[in-house]
């Protein structure tokens, strides 16, 4: 659980939370670690001292006149005087339990832990509700009828123990309230110091002028932030290949209007000039039509191809069944067939046909048959004689889950080496007189990569002179089934 809280996540917060959060953490923990260990260090000479006594006491136990006799002498008795701090107790127990000097209500050793004659033995234990510590020793002494050794023990209060701790802790501990904010100063700092080729790069960053896409310089950052400038290097890279593609799209688009918006003024002149006689006017209005039928429809292939292009991944799919759509177009653009002696037909497929189903959306799938269409009627020669023919077809491969929409027709064909350029915004194949603006293929292009599909284009009657064009779609409809199967 992180100490510091904030709203909005920043890297130097983060940073700062993760180092200072274990350190104040283990502060505590160390300070009662260290209390442990001052008690153990600060128990140790006082035990010493009080082995010491307690040997002392038992040279001064001796028999005489086969008693046992016990005399505390001068400097014994300085030995054994209480101080200030702690409180000094002493006892010695004859062999068959006597007091032969000092505290009778000292306790004595546990009877189950018996010690050998001769050792120094230390335990803890209570007086008068005060805590002691007593050091206590068997002297093994020649005397009869004696149940057991003589017992001599010296006890000791805590008091001296507990100020010495409390010394040493305050040694340890008072310096660390003054380490302790130096290094949270300087661990601050150091942050500041390893964050500041952040705020450099932001700084160049900022200081860049809106239409400067170069590539920022990863050899200047740190190497955990190289990843970071890649990418944005990849999307400024992405940035400036989109706004030279709007460019293009925009100077192409501009010289494409101009072209019947320049017919559209001069037939307006034609028609006002003077001395213009009615079937002058007429003309001049049949041209000013067929004019501006061309801008709407350039305008209009226009929005349809940034409405393809804009799709993306927010485009709203389901299951679409694409006999069905095809023939709706197919019927739509049958009178447009008709005016240029087309013979315009379907095949393949039948609505609700097995494997017939495709994830996609419907308007823009309408969208991509009736521009392969448009594009087979505009470039397809055709006159009463010997009408063109032009078949829209559909079929599905339930099996495969593959799916294929082909549009074919019998005019000129494109030659391979321009069949990639056919697919660029207002590219027209050279040598067609066809009125077209040179987006139907582009939209058509942009619909197939929105549904994750593919285009081929080849001759529909390869070696002849006239080998015609079959544009064929192929979709895969594993996640289609996979929908309606839900």
């Amino acid at each position: 659980m992180k100490l510091f809280q904030r709203e909005q996540r920043s890297l130097f917060g983060e940073i700062l939370d993760w180092m200072l959060t274990p350190l104040l953490l283990l502060w505590p923990i160390s300070l009662v670690l260290t209390w442990v260990v001052a008690q153990g260090i600060a128990s140790k000479p006082f035990d010493r001292s009080l082995e010491y006594k307690v040997a002392t006491l038992a040279h001064l136990v001796e028999v005489k006149n086969k008693r046992v006799e016990f005399n505390l002498s001068l400097s014994a008795h300085e030995l054994l005087r209480t101080d200030h701090s702690d409180t000094v107790y002493f006892q010695v127990l004859g062999g068959r339990g006597e007091l032969l000097s000092g505290e009778l209500e000292l306790p004595l050793p546990p009877e189950n832990a018996p010690v050998p004659p001769g050792e120094v033995h230390l335990r803890d234990a209570e007086l008068h509700g005060l805590d002691l510590r007593i050091a206590y020793m068997w002297v093994a002494l020649d005397l009869p009828g004696a149940r057991h050794p003589v017992l001599v023990q010296v006890a000791e209060s805590l008091d001296k123990r507990s100020v010495l701790a409390t010394e040493i802790i305050k040694g340890v501990m008072l310096p660390q309230f003054a380490i302790l904010p130096i290094a949270v100063l300087l661990v601050w700092l150091a942050l500041v110091q390893a964050i500041k080729p952040l705020n450099q790069l932001e700084e160049r960053i900022r200081a860049r002028k809106p239409d400067d896409l170069s590539p920022l310089d990863t050899q200047t950052v740190p190497l955990e932030v190289a990843p970071l400038v890649s990418s944005v290097n990849d999307l400024l890279m992405r940035l400036k290949d989109s706004i030279a593609t709007q460019k293009r799209f925009l100077a192409d688009a501009a010289h494409q209007l101009k072209t019947p918006l320049a017919g559209l003024r001069m037939q307006a002149d034609l028609a006002q000039r003077e001395g213009a006689n009615t079937e002058d006017m007429k003309h001049s209005l049949r041209q000013i039509g067929r004019a501006s039928v061309r801008a709407t429809h350039t305008v209009n292939q226009l929005l349809a191809l940034a409405r393809a292009e804009s799709s993306g991944t927010s485009m709203s799919r389901q299951p679409c069944d694409l006999a069905r759509l095809t023939m709706e177009v197919v019927r739509d653009c049958v009178p447009l067939a008709l005016d240029k002696h087309i013979d315009l037909g379907y095949e393949g497929a039948q609505p609700g046909a097995e494997g017939g189903m495709v994830e996609g959306n419907p308007t823009l799938l309408k969208e991509l048959v009736r521009n392969l269409l448009d594009n087979a009627i505009n470039y397809t020669p055709s006159n009463p004689e010997q009408p063109g023919v032009i078949t829209a077809r559909v079929l599905a491969d339930p099996f495969g889950k593959v799916l294929l929409l082909q549009v074919e027709d019998s005019g000129p064909g494109i030659p391979p080496a321009e069949r990639e350029l056919v697919f660029q915004p207002f590219y027209r194949a050279l040598g067609t007189e066809a009125d077209g603006s040179g987006l139907g293929l582009p939209i058509v292009q942009e619909i197939v990569q929105q549904h994750n599909a593919t285009v081929q284009l080849e001759d529909t009657r390869p070696g002849h002179v006239s080998p015609g064009a079959r544009f064929t779609v192929r979709f895969d409809t594993q996640t289609a089934s996979t929908s309606s199967s839900e």
